[in-house]
């Protein structure tokens, strides 16, 4: 494409990274093999009425048989980076005794596998499947887990390291913490939320503890930790309604930036939750702080935030006094409580560039469940993924032409997968799975997504046109 082609195209910065992100949990399968270990999710999904259609990660996606042809796949779709997880109890079946070398030396064939095909490897150390062992020993609130998992990560990073240079400690500490810990709804499925707040400091103590461990394995490796983030407004100027959206937006954003990037809790939240707090070491907050290389950040969603007027209550989302409004103009996602509004990942990029600073940024999941089909002419016609994907990334290049330092955009997800709590019933992928048969559809969307990749950008219109 010529100069003069691109008058009304959306031109990425050069180095731009197009990617795609999965979770080892969600694809893998292989659930009992080769010595692998049973997860927190293993046990979860085994329990009934946990998942939403009785379904379980055993089997997902197959990934773990069917890689090489994963990967040929990405690269035929000219992805430039994959963001991929590494499953603990494959690695080290109970967390924290004998090493499973078959473990390894799948990970190793995987990251081979995508630098012989020009992929970058981006590896998630942690993705929520925790040894089922080590909760059973007390989980994240326990300081051995903690220690547990920087063995593991030098681990891993000593035996890949030598390839893999961009690394991330957690995904998104704040759903294991507190949809686990809290809610309810996900692995290991407890409710208390003294337990998901020793979990959430757990969490970013190890992620603290694992970055000069794995800079030290892994020669000039570049190291950060994933939040998931959300613009959050307050449903009306009423003083209430204000109140309840800084609460919210203290336990999904604050409590889990604040601590990274200025070593301290805020101090409004450390009031509101009082005796429940965690109890913090000494040296911890420093150790939390550790200077990282960058930030990932999950976005799917903005929220309106209203006071609930049951007021506080002692466990799930009352927890906050705060609940979630929908205006009836904007538009939802398969998930019917998350909205589509692409302007909020625009201002959470912004937000955190100007008031935590956290060196580079990457939007390392994006994305949106429909109930996709395939139709009688053997394709899936996903046009609003597809311009959700389209509004989104433009987004991504907007804040980064207004000061946020974003090199890079992972979509969620490269295949349909096992939804955690939602099973098989959820479908984010760029390629449509069968699961009984395992067939792989390239989806409207990923069609798309792999030429704006291979173009570094994409017309405007395509962010404008109506889904």
């Amino acid at each position: 494409m010529n100069m003069a082609q691109r008058k009304d195209f959306l031109d990425f910065p050069p180095g731009f990274i197009w990617g795609t992100a999965t979770a080892a949990y969600q694809i893998e399968g292989a659930a009992a093999e080769d010595g692998k270990g049973e997860s927190v999710w293993d046990r979860f999904a085994a329990a009934p009425g946990k998942i939403a259609d009785g379904s379980d990660g055993r089997v997902a996606c197959d990934h773990y048989h069917r890689y090489a042809a994963d990967l040929d796949m990405m690269k035929d779709l000219g992805l430039r980076a994959y963001r991929f997880s590494i499953s603990w109890p494959r690695v080290i079946p109970d967390g924290r005794g004998a090493v499973n070398p078959k473990g390894l030396d799948f990970y190793e064939r995987l990251v081979d596998g995508m630098l012989a095909r020009g992929i970058r490897p981006f590896a998630t150390l942690f993705h929520w499947d925790l040894p089922q062992a080590l909760h059973e020993a007390g989980g994240w609130a326990r300081r051995a887990t903690v220690d547990a998992y920087v063995r593991y990560a030098d681990l891993v990073a000593r035996r890949l390291g030598d390839r893999v240079k961009d690394w991330m400690t957690h995904n998104e500490p704040w759903v294991f913490a507190f949809v686990g810990h809290l809610f309810g709804d996900h692995a290991p499925g407890v409710r208390d939320l003294r337990m998901a707040l020793a979990t959430a400091h757990g969490l970013l103590l190890s992620h603290g503890l694992a970055v000069p461990v794995i800079r030290a394995a892994s020669a000039g490796a570049r190291v950060g930790i994933v939040h998931n983030l959300e613009w959050v407004e307050p449903a009306s100027p009423k003083e209430e309604d204000v109140a309840a959206a800084r609460r919210h937006d203290g336990a999904f954003n604050r409590w889990f930036l604040d601590p990274v990037f200025r070593g301290s809790y805020p101090e409004d939240m450390l009031a509101w939750y009082g005796a429940d707090a965690p109890v913090v070491g000494a040296d911890d907050m420093k150790i939390i702080a550790t200077p990282t290389d960058f930030l990932g950040v999950n976005y799917y969603t903005r929220r309106i935030i209203a006071s609930d007027p049951a007021g506080r209550g002692t466990s799930g989302r009352s927890v906050f006094a705060a609940r979630q409004v929908h205006w009836p103009f904007v538009p939802r996602a398969d998930f019917e409580e998350w909205e589509m509004a692409p302007e909020g990942l625009y201002r959470v990029l912004l937000r955190v560039a100007r008031e935590y600073r956290p060196g580079f940024m990457y939007v390392t999941e994006n994305g949106t469940s429909l109930p996709d089909t395939v139709g009688p002419d053997g394709a899936v016609r996903d046009t609003v993924r597809l311009r959700y994907i389209a509004r989104h990334t433009a987004a991504v290049l907007q804040a980064a032409g207004d000061g946020a330092d974003v090199r890079g955009y992972f979509l969620w997800s490269f295949m349909d997968n096992f939804e955690w709590g939602f099973g098989f019933t959820k479908r984010f992928g760029m390629i449509w799975v069968d699961y009984a048969t395992q067939r792989r559809v390239l989806k409207d969307s990923g069609r798309w997504y792999s030429q704006a990749a291979r173009d570094n950008g994409f017309p405007a219109r395509d962010a404008n046109a109506p889904s």
